[in-house]
C-alpha cells in the first residue's frame, strides 16, 4: 500500500487500538481464571461485549470495523485453543502473551465489503482499498487478482504497509503431463540434488547479509532508547531482514516452479525441521556437580543457522502449493538411511558415506555423489508409496 501521511497515522492508530483490544481481552481471561471460581471466558462472551466497548470509547474502539475487532478476538481464542492443545499433548504450553504496540502488526477483515472494500475505485486506473476509519488507500498491485476476494488483511512491516488478499478461485487447469518422475534430497552444501544428477546451489542469502546485519544490530545497540536515531536503526535492521526473507522466498518459488513444470511426480524427504534445529541437551559432569561436559552446542548452532538459512520448510510448503495448482503429485517419504543405502545392491551402512559429499558402497563398490544417492532412494521410496496407495 501507498498511504498518505494522514492515512499512515490512521493505520498505526488502528493497529494500536486492536492491540489494546487484544491485551484487554487477554487480561479479562486471566483475571477470570485467577478468581476462586476459576471462570473460563470464551470468544462468544467477549464478542458480545464489543457493542458496549465501542459505545464507551467511540473515538478509539468505535472508529474501526466491528468484524475486524471480532477477528482480533478470534485470534486470541485460537491462541488459547493452541495453548490447551499443547497442554493436553504434554508439549511446552506457551501461554498467550500480551502484545506490545510494535509486536502487533496485522488486522484481519473477514469479509470483503464489511469494513473494507478491495478495488474500491474501479472507475480509476489506480487500484485502491477502502478501510473503515482510514479511507481509500492506494495500492501498488504486483499481479492481477483472480477470483472473488473473500478476506482482506492489513500488515505493517517496518515502515511499509501491505494488503493481503485471499480469493476464491475456480479449479486450476493442470499442466500437461511430462511423464517424468524425480526425487529430491535437501542439503546445505547444495540446496537440493535430484535423482537425475542435477544440483541446485544453495544461495546462502542469510550468510551473505550477515556482515551488514551485524553492523546494523551493533549500531542499534548503541542507540539511546526512545530516540529518533534508534527508530531509524530499528528500521534499518528490519529492512535487511525483509530483504533476506524475500530473496529466500524468490529462490524457493523459482526452484519449486522449475520442478513442477518438468515432472509429474516429485518425491522428497519428510523432514522434521523443528526437531532438526533443536539445541542439544546439556551433559552434566558426574565428577563435578554443577559442571557440564562439552555437548557440541557450538557446532550445532552453526548447523541450525545453515538449515534456517536454506529455508527448507518454506520451500516444501511452496512446492506442495504449486504442485496442487498444477495437478502434480508430491510424495513425502521417511528420510532414514536414504543417504546410506546403496542404490545398486541395497546395502545399508554408515560406512557407505565416508564424507559429506561422497558415497562409496563397501559391499559392491558403487561410487556416486551422496546427495544424488539420497535423491535416488527418495524417488524409489516415493514410487513404492504411490503404487501402494493406488493399489
Amino acid at each position: 500500500m501507498r498511504p498518505t501521511v494522514g492515512q499512515a497515522a490512521a493505520l498505526g492508530e488502528m493497529l494500536r487500538d486492536h492491540c489494546s483490544l487484544y491485551n484487554g481481552a487477554l487480561q479479562e481471561r486471566r483475571d477470570a481464571y485467577q478468581h476462586p471460581s476459576k471462570t473460563s471466558i470464551k470468544y462468544g462472551q467477549q464478542s458480545a461485549q464489543l457493542k458496549e466497548i465501542r459505545a464507551f470509547d467511540p473515538e478509539r474502539q468505535g472508529r474501526w470495523s466491528f468484524s475486524s475487532q471480532q477477528a482480533t478476538l478470534r485470534r486470541l481464542d485460537k491462541a488459547f485453543a493452541a495453548f490447551f492443545r499443547r497442554v493436553k499433548a504434554g508439549e511446552k504450553p506457551g501461554y498467550p502473551r500480551f502484545r506490545g504496540v510494535n509486536w502487533f502488526d496485522t488486522v484481519d477483515f473477514p469479509k470483503d465489503g464489511d469494513g473494507c472494500r478491495w478495488n474500491s475505485t474501479p472507475h480509476d486506473p489506480v487500484t485502491r482499498v477502502r478501510l473503515q476509519g482510514v479511507g481509500h488507500v492506494k495500492v501498488n498491485q504486483h499481479r492481477p487478482v483472480t477470483g472473488k476476494v473473500k478476506t482482506v488483511s492489513v500488515k505493517r512491516e517496518s515502515k511499509r504497509w501491505y494488503v493481503i488478499l485471499t480469493a476464491e478461485q475456480p479449479e486450476p487447469t493442470p499442466l500437461p503431463a511430462t511423464g517424468s518422475v524425480v526425487g529430491i534430497d535437501m542439503g546445505i552444501a547444495n540446496f537440493l540434488a535430484d535423482s537425475g544428477g542435477e544440483f541446485v546451489p544453495n544461495p546462502r542469502h542469510g550468510r551473505k547479509a550477515a556482515a551488514k546485519l551485524e553492523a546494523a544490530q551493533q549500531a542499534l545497540s548503541r542507540c539511546k532508547r526512545r530516540s529518533n536515531r534508534r527508530r531509524k536503526a530499528v528500521h534499518k535492521v528490519a529492512d535487511l531482514h525483509r530483504k533476506v526473507r524475500r530473496q529466500r522466498l524468490d529462490h524457493a518459488h523459482k526452484t519449486a516452479l522449475d520442478l513442477v513444470r518438468q515432472h509429474d511426480v516429485i518425491a522428497h524427504e519428510d523432514l522434521k525441521i523443528r526437531n532438526m534445529t533443536k539445541a542439544p541437551a546439556p551433559k552434566p559432569d558426574p565428577e563435578q556437580p554443577g559442571s557440564f561436559l562439552p555437548n557440541g552446542a557450538t557446532a550445532k548452532t552453526g548447523l541450525n543457522h545453515s538449515i534456517s538459512d536454506a529455508g527448507w520448510g518454506v520451500f516444501l510448503t511452496i512446492l506442495h502449493a504449486k504442485a496442487e495448482s498444477a495437478g502434480r503429485e508430491v510424495i513425502a517419504v521417511d528420510p532414514r538411511n536414504t543417504s546410506r543405502t546403496c542404490p545398486e545392491c541395497g546395502h545399508v551402512s554408515a560406512e557407505n558415506r565416508p564424507t559429506q559429499g561422497k558415497f562409496h558402497c563397501v559391499s559392491c563398490g558403487h561410487n556416486a555423489h551422496a546427495d544424488t544417492v539420497g535423491a535416488l532412494n527418495v524417488l524409489r521410496a516415493g514410487l513404492v508409496r504411490r503404487d501402494a496407495r493406488q493399489g
